[in-house]
């Protein structure tokens, strides 16, 4: 006999949200309020190859060489400037301060047509949810600033969990909120490795959104596990619970 459903867990950057404009763009409009005066697209490369970098050499934060997400994003933002040419000590401290906090608001961040409206629809049928996201501290404050925090039960960001998605760990701490087995509980995200694998590797029902329709062409991902839009998941989750 099949468990019920009773959990839903939420990858949140470029499932539910998006970065509403590009880095380079977000760090020249800080950059210009204490007088620098950078291109975008040089910013751009800048900060690829500077988060590159510190992905490779400080994983997840750089949680198990001592550092956290604020020291972290600040060595990012700071090595990011030092690259375009900003040396002085003092405006790479204020920038990389001013943008930390900035990233918390809602202004710096757009939530997809589709979210607000699937999320209330999955409380509808009375599922709990909760967040599993490769994300700081910050998760909250933004999901507040966004109007969403309310939906969720818990927050797992990989900072806190001290490891990161594709990693079976943050998801069996996850399980462990929710108090119920692997399978009565269904996972949303964006990403093929990180989201849809790494859920399915432990037996949680993943779904992939795949809004550009790349996985579902491909035939990589079973149809009934891709969603072109949030507003398909609610009927999928039906299914799992009748």
């Amino acid at each position: 006999m099949r468990a019920a459903l009773k959990w839903v867990l939420w990858d949140v950057k470029d499932t539910l949200l998006k970065v509403r404009f590009s880095v380079g763009e977000q760090y020249c409009r800080e950059a210009e309020r204490i007088g620098l005066n950078l291109k975008p697209v040089e910013v751009n490369s800048a900060f690829r190859q500077t988060y590159k970098s510190y992905s490779s050499r400080y994983p997840n934060y750089g949680i198990a060489q001592g550092l956290n997400g604020h020291s972290w994003w600040t060595g990012v933002v700071q090595d990011t400037f030092s690259l375009c040419g900003v040396q002085d000590p003092a405006l790479l401290q204020t920038v990389s301060h001013n943008l930390y906090h900035n990233f918390c608001n809602a202004q710096n961040w757009e939530v997809f047509d589709d979210s607000k409206k699937v999320l209330e629809a999955c409380s509808s049928l009375g599922l709990k949810q909760g967040v599993v996201s490769n994300f700081d501290k910050r998760l909250e404050a933004i999901l507040k600033s966004c109007d969403l925090l309310s939906h969720f039960s818990f927050l797992m960001t990989s900072e806190a969990a001290g490891v990161a998605k594709p990693s079976s760990l943050i998801f069996e701490q996850a399980l462990h909120n929710c108090e119920v087995s692997a399978t009565q509980v269904a996972h949303v995200g964006d990403h093929y490795i990180n989201d849809y694998l790494a859920s399915r590797s432990i037996g949680i029902h993943g779904f992939l959104l795949d809004r550009d329709n790349k996985y579902n062409q491909s035939g990589i991902v079973p149809k009934e596990h891709c969603l072109n839009s949030l507003e398909e998941l609610p009927s999928r989750l039906q299914e799992q619970m009748d």
